[in-house]
């Protein structure tokens, strides 16, 4: 504490004495944070980016081997939706409609508000939920297995120290 008021009496000492180094100061505090978002919000835009892309796969494993042909529009969104539900449950523990119940005032959805972490499990669940839909695993199957590799993946994740930089 007293070596940061030190520091701090310091810098407010050398503002008074010059206002171009209380500028400079200010406006390197300013680039350092702008730096810092932005890093911070390309990071989280690439894995979200890359949840997009791999939900594509996902999609055509279910519409290849899940909706049945010649089925109307709305029944085919239900089979999207409750596929996306069955990510959701075995990463969030809940659906998409629960957690908007919980987060009334959330401008997007649990995948927009997901931590780098859980997009990068989210991005691979996809993936294996293809491969496993391919194979002829049932939903409750699937689910046992995406859970169990969210759980998984997410500890891998919180305990790697090169992720904990990107933070």
């Amino acid at each position: 504490m007293e070596a940061h008021l030190h520091k701090d009496l310091a810098f407010e000492f050398a503002s008074w004495i010059s206002i171009e180094f209380k500028l400079y100061i200010i406006k390197e505090f300013q680039r350092l944070k702008d730096d810092e978002n932005d890093r911070l919000n390309l990071t989280w835009n690439l894995q979200r980016t890359l949840a997009k892309v791999n939900y594509r796969i996902h999609t055509d494993a279910i519409k290849e081997n899940i909706i049945p042909k010649l089925v109307e529009q709305k029944e085919t969104a239900l089979v999207y939706a409750n596929e996306a539900d069955l990510l959701n449950v075995a990463l969030f523990g809940k659906t998409a409609q629960q957690w908007r119940t919980e987060n009334p005032e959330a401008k997007g959805n649990v995948r927009d508000e997901a931590s780098i972490e859980q997009l990068v499990v989210l991005s691979n669940m996809e993936s294996i939920n293809a491969v496993l839909i391919h194979n002829g695993l049932s939903q409750s199957e699937r689910l046992v297995q995406l859970n169990q590799m969210a759980i998984t993946q997410m500890k891998s994740l919180l305990q790697n120290s090169s992720v904990k930089k990107l933070k």
